[in-house]
């Protein structure tokens, strides 16, 4: 007897229905696409509980036919492709015709539609992929999709879901891929009754950038606009001094979708390259657009990965692209001067004419007019009048006295107490260092090299063991790490997931050092940072923290707080290739023989040993 069984229609759909719908926010992806390509100006999107139980999409598109209503739910029904030719030149976001069959099988769904040409709109309600109703109802052009309960009849795929915070940040993500992606489309975004994102759509990619980024960021970009065999790029880069310590803000966008390409993200940072620092990648908001039949965005259920026909012509386009925009765009940092403050007196209201050679302030005067006037000459002071001359030599001013503060400022905490940032080793330093053994120097600006006893020499690497000193503090005083007030508070936009992480772990950045509070729309405000960090880029720290967070959501909260420590100290340590005073060695020297410091954090070794007998066996001294 045969074992193998043709599925029924309902188990079938409910296993395709997991190539397309993930997640909520893959439900608000294929309707927010769909409402694009029906020519809406204007969508919004309004979600509950993170779209688990609760989500509303609305648009002002052209709406679906009465008859067409029932026939869309089904599978692999599209408006979009009529033959196989049209699969080489797809124009659209959606395509496949699986979307509303998928997200029907596996929630409560109800729309409400109508077109220009129809008086009265269509009502039609499916569960579980079965029709329910289907009637007239009275309602504005367009289209309105509810979505309810999702994965109500599939409770395997349920527990899989997140909270519901982390499942709305993924919807955000997603609503400002598809805002920058058609800045001429007004999104707007209500997540538990409170708008979280409104962009314009006036057609303008940098009103929507401020829409989703907002101020800070926005004032940080570049303009680019070229075009290159048959490539047209525009958009916006950062510039260098706004690099990032991860990718998450760099956005590629194809005919106006968005993707993933290793091309086009190698083309960037080739571009790049001299003019940021190692280790640090730009941001940007790019657009592509080329011939539709050169890329294939049939490659996944996603849509999001593509394959081109020639990836040459696109790398080229992005890298002179980026590189011209660099070139024109990035203007040096101009250093602005306070305005003198002139001494306190009168300014002459007519020149005063010398003679070359004279020898005192009267011979020098040619014509006076007027009330006094005040003559300099080197460190001497005149008062000059019509007739009369007394020179006299300026004395230094008493101090003048200060006012009471009648609001004294509150005492700060015992361990929020604001300094100045001090250098990375100065700290370090006894009053009276003690020279050790024998301070040979130092190598590369890198390794410390000393003579210890009579047969050895000792390479040190001053990075490694400061980051090993500066981790053994931070985790000996655990959760009471050392603060410093910061003057101005720092603010920091973030990609939407990396936001969401950082937010659900501000007791624990506070135990290593840094307050941060919501800001609002993917921005979060630090006021507070770790002591030893001084004048440490206090805003990379945190991209770093908040991107290390959204990736490590599996940890432990030991692991997670190991890692901070790690990047502060990293982070605060002396850098190789630094200058170093000869002080700062010998206390780095005396310390690390005090601690007994044997590796860096990451496992490295912070000093290697040379035998003196190993030396003389490389001169041939010895066999």
């Amino acid at each position: 007897m045969g074992i193998i069984n043709v599925l029924d229609k309902h188990v079938a759909e409910l296993i395709a229905a997991g190539e397309v719908v993930e997640r909520p926010a893959s439900v608000i992806k294929e309707l927010v696409e769909n409402a694009i390509d029906a020519g809406a100006s204007a969508v919004t999107v309004e979600i509950k509980n993170g779209g688990i139980t609760y989500m509303r999409v609305t648009d002002n598109g052209s709406g679906i036919f009465r008859d067409d209503v029932a026939v869309s739910f089904l599978r692999h029904a599209t408006s979009k492709v009529h033959s196989q030719d049209d699969l080489d030149t797809i124009s659209t976001l959606g395509f496949r015709g699986e979307a509303l069959a998928s997200i029907a099988a596996v929630s409560h769904v109800e729309l409400l539609t109508r077109t220009q040409d129809e008086l009265a709109g269509t009502r039609y309600v499916i569960d579980g992929g079965v029709e329910q109703i289907c009637e007239d109802a009275g309602c504005a052009q367009g289209t309105t999709i509810v979505v309810r309960d999702l994965f109500y009849n599939t409770p395997a795929r349920m527990k899989f879901l997140k909270k519901d915070v982390v499942e709305a940040n993924a919807i955000a993500a997603i609503l400002d891929r598809i805002a920058l992606s058609h800045p001429e489309v007004s999104l707007r975004f209500l997540r538990d009754s409170r708008e979280a994102l409104h962009s314009p759509g006036d057609g303008k990619l940098k009103s929507a950038v401020y829409a989703v980024y907002g101020r800070e960021f926005t004032s940080g970009l570049i303009p680019v606009d070229y075009e290159l065999n048959g490539v047209k790029l525009w958009g916006f880069i950062s510039k260098p001094s706004a690099a990032r310590p991860n990718r998450s803000m760099q956005q590629f966008f194809i005919n106006g979708r968005y993707i993933k390409s290793r091309t086009a993200m190698v083309a960037l940072e080739e571009a790049f390259k001299g003019s940021i620092m190692v280790g640090k990648v730009p941001a940007c908001v790019l657009h592509l657009k080329i011939a539709f039949q050169a890329v294939d965005v049939n490659v996944h259920p996603t849509k999001i990965e593509v394959r081109f026909m020639n990836e040459k012509p696109i790398f080229d386009a992005v890298y002179h692209g980026v590189k011209t925009a660099l070139n024109q765009g990035d203007t040096p940092n101009v250093l602005s001067l306070p305005k003198p403050v002139l001494p306190p007196f009168e300014q002459p209201k007519a020149p005063v004419q010398l003679e070359l050679g004279t020898k005192s302030p009267a011979q020098a005067v040619k014509k006076m007019d007027g009330p006094p006037r005040l003559f300099v000459v080197n460190d001497v002071q005149a008062p000059l009048y019509n007739a009369h001359f007394e020179v006299k030599k300026i004395e230094s001013p008493e101090p003048a006295p200060v006012p009471p503060n009648l609001n004294p400022p509150a005492a700060p905490k015992t361990d929020e107490i604001p300094v100045e940032p001090k250098a990375p080793l100065s700290e370090e330093i006894p009053s009276e260092p003690q020279k050790p053994e024998k301070l040979i120097g130092e190598a590369f600006s890198t390794y410390i090299i000393v003579q210890r006893g009579g047969d050895e020499l000792v390479f040190i690497d001053k990075h490694a063991a400061h980051e090993r000193m500066l981790y053994e503090k931070l985790k000996a005083n655990g959760g009471q790490a050392v603060r410093q007030i910061l003057l101005e508070p720092v603010t920091v936009t973030l990609e939407k997931n990396e936001y969401a992480a950082i937010l659900e772990s501000l007791a624990l950045c506070a135990d290593a050092g840094f307050e941060i509070e919501d800001f609002g729309s993917g921005t979060v405000l630090v006021r507070s940072a770790p002591m030893i960090l001084g004048g440490e880029d206090v805003a990379s720290a945190v991209m770093e923290i908040a991107g290390y967070l959204q990736t490590a959501k599996n940890d432990i909260t030991t692991e997670k707080l190991d890692w901070l420590y790690h990047n502060v100290a990293c982070r605060a340590a002396v850098k190789a290739g630094s200058e170093s005073s000869p002080q700062e060695l010998i206390a780095l020297v005396q310390r690390m023989e005090n601690e007994d410091i044997r590796y860096c954090p990451h496992g490295r070794p912070a000093y290697i040993i040379m035998k003196k007998k190993d030396l003389e066996r490389q001169f041939g001294r010895i066999q």
